[in-house]
């Protein structure tokens, strides 16, 4: 760690850290553009005791499948997680930077950040990458948690220029989202059980997969599935893929089954 002369130290403040440290967002030349992988469609829904997170896996760049399992839910700390959507290296490099600023926030005021703190945060590293996003390496995530003060689970989207708006019950993002969020619109109620919670974001990932071509579908042949979380007063908890392989044998069943 740097060392810094008294009334220099920037004390819990993470971003200023790292200007004081050297670091900071790179600039590319004027009209320079990027053909980087993008990510797509992400949602969390609020259920009766938290959020669930799910994201296909997906990674495109341009018409071609750059990558097949991109985990674009990432757990940001022990109450709260991340879904991504846009280009894939500087949301990568973002979460991780939003993960050890939490940590260190943590570890030098001994207390956890609030879950709308940590919101704020993510906001101001998102506006921090406009420069990148005007040369087509934008960031639009998902933030999520378990609200320990309220014991409620929240959920917050953003714009690529770090506007965060809170949403009551469920938000999609990404290429997919329009398709992803009329199926959550339709089967969402207030009071959704956690199960019922992680078969509507998976059925809406299903039905954006089956319209956008970004955006991928389970794979039974290669055992590639969503990346679905859940969050609530015990934490952060990833469903299994064997959970998941049968919940969409069921959907598949249950599809064939109305098609016939």
């Amino acid at each position: 760690m740097p060392v810094f002369e008294p009334g220099k130290d920037p004390g819990s403040d993470f971003p200023m850290l790292l200007q004081r440290s050297g670091y900071g967002p790179v600039n590319l030349p004027a009209g320079s553009m990027i053909d980087s992988p993008h990510a797509t469609t992400c949602v969390a829904v609020r259920f009766d005791n938290g959020v669930v997170m799910a994201g296909d896996r997906r990674a495109t760049s341009g018409h071609l499948i750059s990558h097949r399992t991109m985990e674009k839910v990432v757990q940001a700390d022990r109450h709260s997680g991340v879904a991504i959507a846009g280009a894939a290296g500087p949301a990568i490099d973002m979460i991780k930077l939003f993960q050890v600023q939490l940590e260190y926030y943590e570890k030098v005021q001994g207390s956890a950040l609030s879950l709308e703190g940590k919101a704020n945060q993510l906001a101001s590293m998102v506006r921090a990458n406009i420069p990148a996003a005007m040369q087509g390496m934008g960031v639009v995530p998902i933030f999520a948690g378990y609200d320990v003060r309220r014991s409620v689970g929240r959920l917050w989207a953003y714009d690529m220029l770090g506007g965060r708006y809170e949403e009551r019950d469920h938000v999609a993002t990404g290429s997919g989202s329009l398709h992803a969020s009329t199926v959550v619109k339709v089967g969402y109620r207030a009071n959704l059980s956690r199960n019922e919670a992680i078969d509507l974001v998976a059925r809406s990932l299903w039905e954006a997969a089956d319209a956008d071509s970004a955006t991928g579908g389970p794979d039974m042949v290669r055992g590639i599935f969503p990346v679905v979380a859940t969050i609530d007063s015990d934490g952060w908890s990833l469903v299994s893929d064997d959970e998941l392989e049968t919940r969409y044998r069921a959907l598949i069943e249950q599809i064939g089954g109305a098609a016939s």
